[in-house]
């Protein structure tokens, strides 16, 4: 499976690996978001910037310490949702390293992810981020990354939309998977604001990919 590093290298583990995502709020895109791995350690954070964060066309993803890992920039002007990717916290004439663009066809929506520096290299994510159900698939239709509602393991109980899990293959950048779940965010966030119910893309099957 290709993948590898993208962000940091400290992010790409041998195992396939679990992350939980919290939420802070569920009416503002890019309100915060804080991420745990199964001991409970954090692992990423993304502050909090309220109800104009979207107006800023900027999102940017932290480690557990406030280091800048990686900043996710809209990109003006576009016919479609299309955001680009920067290493660290962006500097001037920095090129990016992925772009994000969304486009609907007859009714539906997808979300492709072009890797600047390996051309050929994309990512397709399909599914209902809104419903907090969608998998990532690198170009050879491997599922290298999945997002799903948390489920108590106590109780079997469905948790709410504001904590989901966050599920890795091995040699998956979790760091650049963390960027797209933000990414996934700011363009559900404007679908609410248009009216148009969350961002619902291309169906998948609810059932895991990771396992095959």
């Amino acid at each position: 499976m290709k993948g590898g590093v993208v962000v940091e290298d400290g992010y790409v583990h041998e195992e396939e690996t679990h992350l939980t995502v919290f939420k802070t709020s569920l009416f503002f895109a890019g309100d915060g978001f804080t991420v745990y791995d199964c001991k409970g350690e954090l692992v990423f954070r993304v502050e909090s910037y309220g109800p104009d964060s979207r107006d800023k066309g900027e999102v940017v993803l932290m480690d557990a310490f406030g280091r800048c890992l990686l900043t996710a920039r809209r990109k003006r002007p576009s016919l479609h949702h299309r955001w680009e990717g920067f290493l660290g916290e962006k500097t001037e004439r920095q090129k990016p390293i992925f772009s994000v663009r969304r486009s609907s066809i007859i009714g539906r929506s997808r979300v492709t992810v072009e890797m600047c520096e390996n051309p050929g290299e994309e990512y397709q994510i399909e599914g209902s981020f809104a419903q907090r159900c969608c998998t990532i698939f690198n170009a050879g239709k491997e599922a290298v990354a999945e997002i799903r509602r948390k489920v108590d393991a106590s109780t079997n109980v469905v948790l709410g939309k504001d904590v989901f899990s966050l599920s890795l293959k091995p040699g998956f950048d979790g760091a650049f998977a963390m960027g797209l779940v933000l990414l996934l965010d700011q363009i559900n966030g404007d679908d609410y604001a248009n009216g148009d119910g969350g961002l619902q893309l291309d169906p998948a099957s609810e059932d895991s990919h990771l396992s095959s």
